[in-house]
């Protein structure tokens, strides 16, 4: 029965031994994954900004200026590209708008962001584009890779339409996570239109306005805290600036079209990282807990595997030892004597208890 019990123990162990790296380098690089039909939304607010009357071409004060982000994922778009090149990958249909504190909108920028969805790294099929117009992205967006490494990236603006560095800035602890936290900076650059503008206001166009002398300059100093496992930040801040201006030497001042430090309501911080906290632990348990534990847990049965063995070897010595006495000496001059009939001897009296006793502590040991 040990010994039977041990080869178990051996194979379990050798079984969990393979197990671990098996799960951490083989199943989750192709396991984990951004679902291809996500829906999520956020909305951000800036407190105290300004924000472009454009029926005065002036800018206003506003209480709160509101804009909301929504990603969907097209999954009938991936399963098409995954059909066409076995390559598995989300496109999200993205929507940013503004409002103003009255609710009205202020602009829209619709965009189609495709990207693999184990890597992150971005995919140029489904109509890849920002704002109606087709563009070919480099490095991230939105969401950085999952297993996040400590170290600058790459990250698309679509407002100039362009990559830059997203600079890697060091650890922080946020609601007792360990996170890493990440800046770009866009300088002044000159953007186009939305082509989307404000309804209600005649004669209002990317065109008309462009026809008055105006550029659109843009602006923005980014932050992100990241939680390494997911590769979802769980906040994010944008210092937020734009402006219409006149071609060099026009001697006319820019006009404010907006400028907030942009961050997440709170509601949706709290609902965003609940959802993230819920995540990682999915994710931790194909990168840590398994291919670390199940290692360990090897090394413990095979540990036990050789107590059984040793306890029972051990054991089969001592009856070995008892089975010899009484059988004379080296000469042969000592003679077995018959024992009485009414009582039995001492040596059977401790072949019937010692032996039982013995098996039974070591029954309860080995359950």
């Amino acid at each position: 029965m040990r010994r039977r019990l041990s080869l178990v123990l051996v194979a379990l162990a050798a079984f969990l031994a393979v197990l671990g790296p098996m799960v951490r380098w083989y199943d989750y690089p192709r396991v984990v994954e951004v679902p291809a039909n996500q829906y999520q939304t956020v909305v951000l607010q800036a407190k105290d900004a300004t924000l472009i009357d454009y029926s005065t071409l002036t800018g206003v004060p506003h209480q709160t200026v509101t804009i909301v982000q929504t990603l969907k994922g097209d999954a009938a778009a991936a399963a098409a590209e995954k059909k066409r090149t076995g390559r598995d990958v989300v496109v999200w249909d993205g929507l940013s708008y503004v409002l103003g504190t009255d609710g009205k909108m202020i602009s829209s920028i619709p965009e189609v962001y495709v990207f693999d969805a184990h890597t992150q790294e971005p995919v140029h099929c489904c109509g890849e584009s920002v704002d109606g117009d087709p563009v070919t992205r480099t490095g991230i967006e939105y969401k950085f890779p999952f297993d996040t490494q400590p170290r600058d990236y790459q990250y698309y603006d679509p407002q100039t339409r362009t990559s830059a560095p997203i600079l890697y800035q060091g650890t922080r602890e946020y609601r007792g996570m360990k996170v890493y936290y990440f800046t770009q900076t866009i300088p002044w650059t000159r953007v186009v239109f939305p082509k989307t503008m404000p309804a209600g206001i005649t004669g209002l166009t990317p065109a008309s306005i462009t026809a008055l002398g105006y550029q659109r300059w843009y602006t923005t100093t980014r932050e992100f805290w990241v939680d390494p496992v997911t590769g979802a930040p769980v906040n994010g801040e944008e210092q937020h600036h734009e402006e219409l201006r006149f071609a060099k030497g026009s001697g006319k001042a820019p006009v404010t079209v907006f400028e907030g430090d942009v961050k997440i309501r709170p509601d949706y911080l709290d609902a965003t990282f609940r959802q993230i906290s819920s995540q990682r632990q999915l994710v931790l348990g194909m990168t840590t807990y398994l291919p670390w534990g199940a290692p360990v847990l090897g090394a413990v049965l095979l540990g036990l595997a050789f107590l059984f063995e040793a306890r029972g070897r051990s054991r089969g010595d001592r009856k070995g030892k008892r089975g010899s006495v009484g059988d004379g000496d080296e000469d042969g001059g000592a003679r077995q004597v018959p024992p009485p009939q009414r009582a039995p001897a001492a040596p059977l009296l401790g072949q019937a208890v010692g032996p039982l006793g013995l098996d039974q502590v070591d029954q309860s040991e080995a359950r």
